[in-house]
């Protein structure tokens, strides 16, 4: 179907002549008034002139051009109100690009990627209110706060300089990528408007703390690569399904409840769980079938693949691995003699 759609749009092209389609999208737009840029005369020494060159070269402005512009459209399609056509998709990677301004004019933008540039501001794209998804990765953003955009279902602000969750309040956001930028706190998502966000990809900052991720329809939480300490504000996860917390902190596993009823997946490698008894705390997750506790201290005590299925008998996989018909038998001779211990204490204190 892609193809054949592909194939229209480029039919629709020829007829209608790629100039005639840029002129087309401008003219429905509003038109940037462009400022010039005037640059200061003054006597200076050699040594600050060097240092004017070096600043220069450093924060050096890259605008996006007409040529780049031209180079990066694609994908002609009919206007949502279906009386032209316009181009709906964007690409501009490793164009050093440090101002958009350009793209304020093509309102019918439903995909852009403007990764691996030195963008610094995005507001350019709050006039985008058509566009359905966006990918800047690897660019200079200090904040993912950009206008609220109706139809936003994807964003991916992964490898920049971001050090909070402020500001993104798209409402169909389904999928968020926040990885690898400089993050110590989720605190400010606001699950008042993300709503609908079902996968949401924080590894690699430095979180301390789960607090802040109280989001109702979240199914996939990727938490890998932090400083986490903590798991708190995990109850209102009820729908989530997979939870990654590899490579972090973590020595207890307080902090699960049973309101996560839907969670199927946890990989809790490489953090600094000591003791088995921890693992008894995941009881309260009636649906867990896969668990990852390798690198872990506790994944060296002996009988640790037994001592693992005795607490969580309905378990299938342990690090990656399915239990054998074998261990499920002796994981429940383990468990039936336990059990049988404790009535007998009981019975003994009574």
């Amino acid at each position: 179907m892609e193809d054949e759609e592909l194939e229209r749009d480029e039919n629709n092209l020829q007829e209608k002549g790629e100039e005639e389609a840029l002129r087309e999208q401008e003219e429905e737009a509003p038109v940037r008034k462009r400022v010039p840029v005037r640059s200061g005369r003054g006597e200076a020494s050699t040594g600050i002139v060097c240092a004017s060159l070096f600043l220069s070269q450093v924060l050096a402005a890259f605008p996006l051009t007409e040529e780049v512009l031209k180079e990066g459209l694609s994908l002609l399609c009919k206007t949502s109100n279906g009386l032209a056509h316009a181009f709906v998709k964007f690409e501009a990677r490793e164009k050093d690009l440090t101002d958009i301004s350009l793209l304020e004019c093509f309102i019918h933008l439903r995909y852009v990627d403007l990764s691996e540039n030195k963008l610094q501001d995005l507001s350019p794209l709050s006039s985008l209110t058509n566009l359905l998804w966006l990918k800047v990765d690897g660019n200079l953003l200090t904040s993912p706060c950009l206008k609220e955009l109706p139809y936003l279902q994807f964003i991916s602000f992964g490898q920049n300089r971001i050090k909070d969750v402020e500001g993104i309040t798209h409402p169909r956001l389904l999928n968020l990528s926040l990885k690898g930028n400089r993050i110590q706190s989720a605190l400010g998502l606001s699950h008042g408007q993300l709503f609908n966000l079902q996968t949401l990809e924080l590894r690699g900052n430095v979180l301390e703390s789960t607090a802040g991720l109280n989001l109702p329809k979240l199914k996939n939480l990727y938490l890998a690569q932090n400083a986490i300490k903590s798991l708190e504000g995990l109850e209102g996860l009820e729908q989530l399904a997979t939870l990654h917390l590899r490579d972090n902190s973590l020595e207890s596993l307080d902090g699960f409840c049973s309101s996560m009823k839907c969670l199927q997946y946890l990989n809790l490698r490489n953090n600094r769980i000591s003791s088995l008894q921890e693992v008894a705390k995941l009881q309260v997750l009636p649906m867990l079938q896969a668990l990852v506790l390798m690198d872990n201290p506790c994944s060296t005590e002996p009988r640790y693949r037994l001592e693992v299925l005795a607490v969580l008998p309905y378990l299938q996989r342990l690090d990656k691995e399915v239990f054998e018909q074998e261990e499920q038998e002796e994981a429940n001779r383990i468990r039936q003699e336990r059990q049988e211990k404790e009535k007998e204490m009981e019975g003994s204190l009574q």
